[in-house]
Parts: C-alpha cells; structure tokens; sequence
C-alpha cells in the first residue's frame, strides 16, 4: 500500500529523467555522411573529415557529435534512400564523398547544408539554376578540371612513344558529366600536345574490363585514368588488364597512384576531406553558415608509385615524390 502511495511521485521523476535525456539527445548534432560506394582512394576523405571535426571540439568519443555513415555501394537507388533517409531524419548536416552523393543531396535538400568533397565545382556538376545561381546549402570543398591538363601534360615526361606520335587511351562514363567534360577538355590538351588520344565510353563499372580490353587492343602507349567514379570502382580490373599488356597507368588522383598506377599530380585526399571537415567545424560551433562558401582544393601533390615505375622502367622528374 505504501508503494501505491508513492507510484505517482515516481512515474513524474521517470519522465522528468526521460524528458531531461530525450532533450540531452537532441542537442547533440547529427551528421549524415554519404559514400557512393566504396573505395581505397576515396576513403582517406572521410578520416580526413572526421579528423577535422575532432580537432575542432566534436567527436563521438567526447560524446558531442554522432556521426551516421551510410554507404551506397555503387547503387544509385540506395544513395537516395540514402539521402532521403538523412532528410527526413533532419539531420543537421550532409557530408557528401563524391560527385554522385553531392548532385544527389543537392537534389534532395535545399536547406540542409551539404559539405562536399571529392567533388567538382558546382557548375561541372550542373547545379546551377538557368541564371547561374548557386545553391545556397552547398559548401565544402570541390575541384575544377584545370589540374588534368597537369596530369595529362606528364605523360610525354615519362613515356617515349613506341612508333610515331604518343597513343594515350581512356574509358569514360557518359553518363557522369565531368567524366565527359574531363575527356572533351583532354582532347583538346592532346591535340595540343601532339598525343593520339583513344577514348572509349562505358556506363557501368561492370563493362571497365570489356572495354579496357577493347582499349588495349587499340595499340596505346599509356592508359589515363581520369576523374571518373566508374575508374575508381573498377581500377583493380583496369590496372590487371593493363598490367597484362605491358601498359602504364597515369593519372589525375593521388589514391590510385597508391593502387598501382605509375603517377598522378592531384588532391590530397585526405586533406579535401579535412578542408571540407574544418568548414563543417565552422557551421557546428556557429549554428551559421553565414562567411561559409564552396572552396577550391587546396593541397595537391605530385607523386608516384616507385613498384610501377620499376616495372616499366620508368625514370622519374625530381619534382615527383614517392607516394606514401
């Protein structure tokens, strides 16, 4: 009876607790990170970004940020289940790994703010309105195509041709539009550089192996693995096929220079994924993103693989270094 007596007193003090916890909870922000698939060159972007957030006071060890990562593994009806799940859930912000992630939350919210990285400018994505306008909830830190004429530009620095001009091939996706402008922009450097350029197009990840064989078939010196989502997913399958025809991978990003191809002046992955992390920093400690806009890649890097150059005899320019 002395129980009964007290039961009330006692379900207030639960729910004052309850309350006083739920309310605990939502004060601590909720980040929505976005992969659209997963991969070795791309995954220092996200240490690189949660990183940046623990050095700027969040972490979830300290118990002051909660971090939910979701990976779309290649399939575009997963990352927007993906991103319509982090919208609905209103998560406080949108950190996106990608082109495909950033053009898709960048579809999905228009005032979530979306910190993006491994991404290009907003208008290679084709996010701007008819007048030019930029979203206003995009930030983070995003790549033009000017680097790739670096990139591109390297390959006679290493290469002799076997007879004749330098033949240069590549696959592209036609379906990612900076793959296609990454291409029309290295047809226009080749020329220029005198390089018979050998571009082939493909849709999936799962035609990279038919199509590099086509490629390869073609006679080409070297082989250039451009920005290209698709070359990403299936670089392993290109550098097998490529490696069985005594033919050197180039390319524009750092990562796949750690996976096997011979060099690359690019981002530093890791680093976009911090500069994008400091600006996400910014927004938490403010609650704004007042001062905040998308910036440019800061850290790029020459660099290659000594493994690869060893195996194609390759003397390398002293201004390259070894890739770590």
């Amino acid at each position: 009876m002395k129980m009964l007596k007290y039961l009330p007193l006692f379900c207030l003090l639960a729910l004052t607790i309850y309350a006083c916890n739920s309310n605990r909870e939502k004060t601590v922000p909720v980040v929505g990170f976005v992969d659209a698939f997963e991969d070795a060159s791309i995954a220092p972007a996200r240490a690189g970004f949660i990183d940046a957030l623990s050095k700027n006071g969040f972490s979830e060890r300290q118990k002051n940020v909660k971090i939910e990562y979701r990976n779309a593994e290649g399939s575009i009806p997963t990352l927007t289940q993906i991103v319509n799940y982090f919208v609905s859930e209103k998560v406080d912000l949108l950190a996106t790994c990608t082109t495909l992630s950033s053009i898709t939350a960048a579809q999905k919210t228009k005032t979530i703010p979306i910190f993006m990285m491994v991404s290009p400018t907003i208008k290679l994505m084709k996010l701007q309105s008819a007048g030019g306008q930029v979203p206003d909830n995009l930030f983070g830190a995003v790549e033009d195509l000017n680097y790739i004429d670096t990139s591109f530009s390297n390959i006679p620095k290493f290469l002799k041709p076997k007879s004749g001009k330098l033949v240069v091939g590549m696959i592209y996706n036609q379906s990612e539009p900076q793959s296609v402008d990454a291409k029309e922009r290295i047809e226009v450097l080749a020329n220029k550089l005198n390089i018979t350029l050998v571009a082939l197009p493909l849709n999936s990840s799962a035609e990279a192996q038919l199509v590099t064989q086509s490629l390869l078939g073609k006679n080409i010196d070297a082989f250039f693995a451009n920005p290209d989502n698709t070359v990403f997913a299936s670089f392993e399958t290109i550098l097998k096929s490529c490696d069985q025809k005594n033919v050197p991978i180039f390319t524009s990003e750092a990562g796949l220079v750690q996976r096997g191809a011979v060099a690359a002046f690019g981002a530093d992955i890791y680093q976009w994924g911090y500069q994008a992390g400091e600006q996400a920093a910014q927004f938490l400690k403010t609650r704004s993103t007042q001062g905040l806009q998308p910036e440019m890649v800061k850290i790029r890097k020459r660099v290659y693989n000594p493994a690869a150059a060893k195996k194609y005899n390759i003397t390398v320019p002293s201004n390259f270094e070894p890739v770590k």
